[in-house]
């Protein structure tokens, strides 16, 4: 895998220090109470994992399995919502996680949903939030890290299923992209 990997864009080292630094946000910014964390997979789920433990409150862990790469380099433009069920969120604060905010069209649907269904605020956190004009305008509480439009894989974000168990967000060659 390592091989495939162009160049290293964030390490391990500096997402963990940018963890902490979010955590020590979420700890101050909701209000006393448990908290719902709902998780979007599979891509966040690395970066849901290692920022939870950083949170020492007590939490509600909910995912929610949406698709819109389906499997290729840039978004398809549809948003699927994969469960056949939706959690219950009518009246909770909810912190809810995504890897990566590319198109904003994930976000955006699933915080419309999710007011939809009563939530009392939803505030968004994700692991990188790329530098480009975006399909549907979102707002985000919380950003690991700020990045150019390019295509990463790693730390929870794949190419084709592959790749996110690296530990570190890295640029995926051009090459292996379509074999």
């Amino acid at each position: 895998m390592k091989d495939d990997i162009e160049r290293v864009l964030i390490d391990e080292e500096v997402i963990e220090k940018r963890l902490d630094a979010i955590a020590a946000k979420v700890e101050r910014d909701f209000p006393e109470g448990t908290l719902l964390v709902i998780i979007l997979l599979k891509g966040a789920l690395v970066f849901a994992a290692d920022l939870l433990r950083r949170v020492s409150r007590q939490l509600e862990i909910e995912c929610l399995n949406v698709a819109s790469y389906h499997g290729g380099t840039d978004s398809s433009g549809r948003v699927d919502f994969l469960d056949r069920g939706f959690p219950e969120v009518k009246g909770r604060h909810i912190l809810l996680l995504d890897d990566i905010l590319d198109t904003g069209r994930t976000l955006h649907a699933v915080k419309a949903r999710l007011a939809e269904a009563g939530a009392a605020a939803v505030h968004t956190a994700v692991l990188l939030a790329k530098d480009k004009i975006r399909d549907e305008e979102v707002s985000v509480d919380y950003v690991g890290f700020r990045i150019g439009d390019e295509f990463v894989v790693g730390y929870g974000l794949d190419y084709q299923g592959r790749y996110r168990n690296l530990p570190y967000v890295g640029v995926l060659k051009e090459s292996v992209v379509g074999k």
